[in-house]
């Protein structure tokens, strides 16, 4: 599993980040940086949570 941003709906609001600050860091250009490769097991639950979260739904998983 890994997870995708769409850089045209991220606001950088830190719902993500808040969730999984492993996963998610909010970068200098107000759009969230993730983390490289596929999002390690134990991570997914939070993940997914983060990607449910995003208020302007800007994170998808990708198989």
């Amino acid at each position: 599993m890994r997870v995708k941003v769409d850089p045209d709906l991220c606001e950088a609001n830190g719902f993500c980040e808040s969730i999984a600050a492993d996963i998610f860091e909010l970068g200098d250009e107000d759009v969230v940086q993730i983390a490289d490769g596929p999002v390690p097991p134990g991570r997914e639950i939070d993940v997914r949570a983060a990607v449910e979260q995003c208020p302007r739904a800007a994170l998808r998983i990708v198989d």
